[in-house]
């Protein structure tokens, strides 16, 4: 271990203390009375190709409070925008920008470029982030920064542990993803689980731009080169706007086989852009469907539908569970939390009943969690994401 590598995990067990070792005990000692107001700062992008991202993010965590009188763990919450832009550099001022403000805790953040670039700024601040999306294999040693998603890699390797048994040994795949540290974290995942010597994804990655919002023929190029091996399914990752791109441009590009990702391409509005005949039958692995039967889930899925008059997505179900983990930890932290008290009060969190299924956090600060494979199907007049079979616990 590095001498930086050692200093931190140092610092991660100070600042944990015996938290590890009390996860899952009661509250008897918080104040369960009312208690001062305090103010969360949420970072999400509010224009540009991941505004819809954004947008489930504000709305998912805005959910949880108009479901509890506007209030986390007994105290009058104030929540606070700002807006995460395209770029670190404007996430960054997010950041300082509601530091600045004295938020409780932050929240939110979708691009993961910008999830590693505010690292420092919030370790310094000593102020937790509860992140709702953005989740880099690279984040390792931290100590404020928690994550109520996923990490990248795990979407890969949940499909790629599913594909490697169920693609014939004749099969021939093509993986195509924009030359991004998210994609580069999902490919490895996948090649990891699927086996990295295996014939059938020899050669077979094709890597594109990244656009958050391309053009009509931004990925023709990579697709012809991707399906001039013939392959006999793709394997892609791509979300938002782009992922209605590919799946068009893909499809007119004349390719009609099995086509599988990490839940993102099918999530949202994507669906509803996109031609029922070019989405039905594509398979994705997620943390999350909005037809999950637990309690937890009808609960959330109809209040969300009520509000939105749409079904929610992982990302509002994960900014949900954000604003529920705080909800948790300012409690156990007491009448008058700081945020250091909050940032160790979130370890000695034990499960969360949450919309996904039951969850806990895992040493990374990370979600320790079940896997879905999901099919689009037309439910009635309208394309969904439907359940078939759970894939994986990971984390």
């Amino acid at each position: 271990m590095s001498q930086m590598n050692r200093r931190r995990a140092l610092q991660l067990l100070g600042a944990l203390g015996t938290a590890g070792l009390v996860a899952g005990c009661g509250t008897d000692d918080a104040d369960g009375g009312a208690g001062n107001p305090i103010k969360i700062g949420l970072v999400a992008p509010t224009s540009g190709g991941l505004k819809a991202i954004g947008d489930e993010i504000t709305n998912g965590f805005q959910l949880f409070l108009d479901l509890n009188d506007k209030l986390l763990g007994g105290h009058p919450t104030t929540l606070l925008t700002a807006d995460e832009g395209e770029s670190v550099k404007t996430g960054k001022a997010a950041v300082e920008g509601l530091l600045k403000q004295g938020v409780l805790a932050l929240t939110g953040v979708v691009d993961a470029n910008v999830m590693s670039g505010i690292r420092n700024t919030v370790e310094e601040a000593r102020v937790p982030l509860i992140g709702s999306n953005a989740s880099p294999s690279s984040l390792q040693s931290v100590v404020y920064i928690w994550r109520t998603s996923y990490v990248l890699d795990e979407a890969g390797r949940a499909l790629g542990r599913y594909l490697r048994e169920q693609l014939e040994p004749s099969a021939r795949l093509a993986i195509i993803a924009p030359d991004s540290v998210g994609s580069q974290d999902v490919v490895r995942g996948f090649r990891q689980e699927f086996g990295e010597s295996d014939p059938r994804i020899k050669d077979a990655v094709v890597s594109t731009g990244v656009f958050t919002n391309p053009s009509k023929t931004a990925y023709r190029a990579g697709i012809r080169t991707a399906l001039s091996r013939n392959p006999s399914a793709v394997f892609c990752f791509f979300a938002g706007p782009a992922a209605v791109e590919f799946i068009k441009q893909l499809r007119i590009e004349g390719f009609t086989g099995k086509v599988y990702a990490p839940g993102f391409l099918t999530e949202g509005a994507v669906l509803s852009n996109v031609k029922a005949e070019d989405a039905l039958g594509i398979q994705t692995a997620l943390n999350y469907s909005s037809d999950l039967n637990n309690t937890a889930n009808r609960r959330f899925a109809s209040a969300y539908r009520k509000k939105h008059g749409t079904s929610p997505t992982t990302y509002a179900m994960a900014s949900y569970d954000a604003a529920q983990v705080l909800d948790q930890a300012i409690r156990i932290a007491g009448g008058s939390p700081d945020p250091q008290q909050v940032n160790l009060a979130l370890g000695k969190i034990g499960q969360i009943d949450s919309p996904r299924g039951v969850w806990q956090f895992n040493q990374p600060r990370t979600p320790q969690q079940k896997w879905y494979l999901r099919e689009v199907q037309l439910d009635g007049q309208v394309l969904s994401n439907v359940l078939v079979t759970e894939l994986a616990t990971l984390g």
